[in-house]
């Protein structure tokens, strides 16, 4: 919406500019920015394992932290591949790399909201190596670094790495569960630490059937590298919260992006058509200096494509905390029964989860425009 329009709807811009349009934005990205951007996203930036705080009626959770702050400790030392490569006193041709005795990853296993990405996150602070040495993304953003790298260079780029984390390990796509699983082979065979986690799906929480099953078998020959960790408890982004509010209406919505600096403005049906031009690794770069996004007319996502993009987009935003204010249909109303019976449906829950949370953070733009 433009100020000529804002003006003729009898709004008054509070804020010095016009509201920023993510259809508008068409960012380039080059591989070394998606390579230096492996560190945890700012919602995780300053998380610690100090600073999660266990469930009393959950004891896996309080276990966990002791295994994780165990495990990062004996990752100290000199990577085992560069130390070979390096022999006595860093000269000469050393001796052949053995693999670490032992679990070389964990895996964090449990339901929505349990803490899994903050002990990630803490996982990663806690290893003893500098940045450069260590790598978080999400499964989406490893798939995406060996599109942009190809396949041989990536495997170069992270195998100096002490540690690589993913989050949010998909196994509801064949192709990319057995192209992660080689490269996650080839960096174990270099002397690199993993760590991941993934969803359990919101149908069996509370049944005993967790995902570490599904995890392992996909992984296939590097199972034998990870150790389960089971992390059970309700999801804490609804555990004593207000529920999230309802949506606002398009003059609300209008109103808080003027009056919000840094906010950005667009109808829904738009915005998803813009994401199908842009590709998903850079939907990060796409959210870059946001401070709050306003959406107008959301309504039920009408593909499985379109609702794939809005999950990636879901996920940017979350991670950089970038409230999200709406008018139109409640996020929880945005997937299909059929959508939500699917093959991604721990793309969609999870969405639904974030985006629900992102809304209640928005509350407080309407409160002040």
């Amino acid at each position: 919406m433009s100020s000529s329009s804002a003006a003729a709807s009898g709004i008054s811009p509070i804020a010095d500019a016009a509201p920023l349009s993510l259809c508008a934005r068409e960012p380039y990205v080059p591989a070394d920015r998606l390579v230096a951007e492996m560190v945890p996203p700012p919602r995780f930036d300053s998380v610690r394992f100090a600073t999660y705080i266990p469930d009393p009626n959950q004891p896996s959770q309080t276990e966990a932290v002791g295994v994780l702050e165990t495990f990062a400790a004996g990752l100290g030392g000199a990577h085992a591949a560069a130390a070979a490569k390096r022999g006595f006193l860093g000269f000469g041709k050393g001796k052949a790399a053995k693999t670490p005795a032992g679990p070389r990853g964990v895996y964090l296993d449990g339901g929505y909201g349990v803490g899994k990405t903050h002990l990630l996150a803490s996982l990663w602070h806690a290893t003893p190596a500098e940045p450069a040495l260590k790598a978080f993304g999400t499964f989406v953003e490893l798939t995406n670094l060996v599109g942009a790298l190809g396949f041989q260079k990536t495997v170069q780029t992270l195998s100096g790495h002490r540690l690589l984390c993913i989050d949010e390990f998909e196994l509801d796509d064949p192709g990319d569960t057995v192209l992660v699983s080689t490269l996650l082979g080839k960096l174990v065979d270099a002397g690199v630490a993993l760590a991941a986690t993934s969803n359990t799906l919101p149908g069996k929480l509370g049944e005993g059937r967790f995902a570490s099953v599904d995890f392992l078998r996909e992984i296939q020959g590097l199972s034998a590298h990870f150790r389960s960790l089971r992390i059970d408890g309700d999801d804490y982004r609804h555990r004593g919260l207000p529920e999230a509010p309802a949506p606002f209406s398009d003059e609300q919505v209008t109103k808080a992006a003027y009056a919000t600096a840094g906010a950005s403005l667009d109808d829904f049906p738009h915005l998803l058509a813009h994401l199908a031009k842009v590709h998903p690794s850079r939907y990060g770069a796409l959210t870059d200096d946001l401070k709050a996004v306003c959406l107008t007319d959301v309504q039920p996502i009408p593909d499985q494509s379109t609702a794939l993009r809005l999950v990636v987009l879901a996920d940017r935003l979350y991670d950089r905390e970038v409230p999200v204010l709406a008018s139109g249909l409640p996020f929880d109303r945005l997937f299909s029964e059929e959508m939500l019976n699917g093959g991604y449906r721990k793309k969609y829950f999870r969405a639904i989860s974030r985006l629900t949370a992102l809304a209640r953070d928005a509350k407080g733009l309407v409160k002040t425009a």
